[in-house]
């Protein structure tokens, strides 16, 4: 079993110990999710593919509390806000712009890439770098940028 999934199964019984009814809800949610990922393509998830997981999870979150925030449901945004820093914890460090645009630049020279053509052949390079450790559309952009 992978230690990140360990560590979340004891922040679980943390929570549950603790009666810590809102942490305990979103500490449920990854475990279900992550369940459900093992159980539909029949493996065991390690490190690398339940960063992906949170990563997904932190995004959606970011996209829900847009779109709450937008619809002046401010309540529903606090409860997105409050799980996407609960999912973050199991998250590595992020890593800062100016580290994630030095990762660009070197995989810019790395590939050769000369324009927007070369776009796929970067971000294969800098995406299992950055994955969980930053915004990936925040890396599209610099990308983008850089290359165009």
């Amino acid at each position: 079993m992978s230690t990140l999934k360990d560590t979340i199964q004891q922040a679980t019984k943390a929570a549950m110990k603790a009666r810590e009814k809102a942490r305990l809800g979103t500490l449920r949610l990854i475990s279900a999710e992550l369940k459900r990922i093992e159980v539909d393509e029949r493996i065991e998830l390690d490190d690398a593919r339940i960063l992906a997981v949170l990563d997904k999870m932190v995004k959606q979150r970011r996209d829900s509390i847009t779109q709450f925030e937008d619809a002046g449901r401010t309540e529903l945004a606090d409860i997105e806000k409050a799980e996407m820093v609960i999912i973050q914890e199991f998250l590595p460090e992020q890593l800062s712009e100016d580290e994630i645009a030095e990762l660009v630049k070197e995989a810019i020279a790395a590939t050769g890439a000369a324009g927007m053509q070369d776009m796929g052949k970067v971000m294969g390079i800098v995406k299992p770098k950055v994955q969980g450790r930053g915004d990936m559309g925040a890396v599209s952009k610099l990308v983008k940028a850089q290359l165009s």
